[in-house]
């Protein structure tokens, strides 16, 4: 099931360029459905799934497997460790949270100096990074060093919370549930040949997206995603940008891509066809993997289908179970129009 899918890929050990605990799983739960696995030097997952039927396209679907997280920079005289976040952590949100740190997964909290002891200026703005630390319970320098060392990755604690309405809360929801929708269609009986990427390193610079789209050199890819959602109070209108439980969103363009019109077009067609409803954008914001795949080798044609997601990039993410469903919909009914698609 795909929730149960979600659910487990949520609570792994990922961040970015370090996400060999998500890969080895997907590659557990994914080699028993496969006629052929590479992968590269990145650490990226290409799986090839022979379908019922051979296309002169090669398809793919992509989802990075890597979250956000933190990196120990240094640690103090009195144990505390100094960091540097990996991939785009909004500070507002990341104060007392707690994190793993490490292969052995030391607990830690994010931690400033109390509110009493701030000034009024410092209580209008933003923390910056350097005003935080990582606090694990050592004394001492040496004590922490035992646990922890200058660049060990960290990770947001893991758990998954149902709320009402179908919605639910974890981390890393960016892009857990592209990987969980890749994986449960990887193993259905497919109508073509497909490709399934999990790539590393997106929250960052879409790394391994070069080295997969170099590796398949796909004709036509479908990126899988999380992207930003703004339903909440504050949010009118257009600053919404997009909603959860609306339906998933298709993607015309961000920063990184302009999407293929031909291959927006093919997919609003299916929702409204199998009522799964969709939504766009009302900003131009972000990017994913399609820029890496549009702009490598001879290029390809790309789409991409999203999951909105309240408070993205954060340890409490929040998405909609309806919407995640909707997309493996759309998905399975997309590689069904591959039998026919001339591109």
């Amino acid at each position: 099931m795909l929730f149960d899918t979600l659910k487990e890929l949520c609570a792994l050990f990922g961040p970015s360029g370090c996400e060999d605990e998500v890969r080895a799983y997907i590659r557990r739960e994914a080699e028993p459905y496969a006629d052929e696995i590479i992968e590269s030097r990145h650490g990226d997952l290409m799986i090839l799934k022979h379908g019922k039927t051979q296309i002169k396209h090669t398809v793919m679907l992509a989802a990075h497997m890597d979250e956000v997280g933190v990196i120990v920079r240094s640690v103090t005289e009195d144990g505390f460790l100094r960091f540097a976040f990996v991939g785009g952590v909004d500070r507002r949100v990341a104060l007392g949270r707690k994190v793993f740190l490490g292969d052995n997964r030391i607990p830690g909290i994010i931690g400033m100096k109390p509110i009493h002891l701030t000034t009024q200026e410092e209580r209008k703005s933003l923390p910056k990074v350097k005003d935080l630390y990582i606090d694990i319970g050592a004394s001492s320098r040496e004590e922490a060093e035992a646990l922890v060392e200058p660049g060990d990755y960290g990770c947001f604690a893991p758990g998954m919370t149902e709320l009402q309405n179908g919605l639910v809360r974890s981390k890393a929801i960016d892009d857990r549930i592209g990987c969980a929708i890749l994986l449960e269609t990887l193993k259905q009986d497919l109508p073509v040949d497909t490709w399934f990427a999990f790539t590393v390193q997106e929250e960052i610079g879409s790394r391994g997206a070069f080295a997969a789209a170099f590796a398949v050199k796909p004709d036509v890819a479908v990126i899988l995603e999380g992207t930003s959602a703004a339903d909440h109070p504050q949010s009118q209108g257009t600053k919404r940008v997009c909603a959860t439980g609306e339906g998933p969103v298709l993607s015309m363009m961000d920063k990184g891509a302009i999407y293929d019109r031909g291959l927006f077009d093919l997919l609003r067609a299916i929702a409204e066809e199998k009522g799964t409803g969709w939504q766009i954008k009302t900003r131009v914001v972000g990017s994913t993997d399609a820029r890496a795949f549009q702009q490598s080798l001879g290029g390809c044609k790309a789409a991409g289908i999203s999951a909105p997601v309240r408070y993205i990039h954060s340890p409490s993410c929040v998405g909609s179970i309806k919407d995640f469903e909707a997309m493996k919909v759309l998905v399975n009914a997309f590689l069904e129009k591959m039998e026919d698609y001339h591109g």
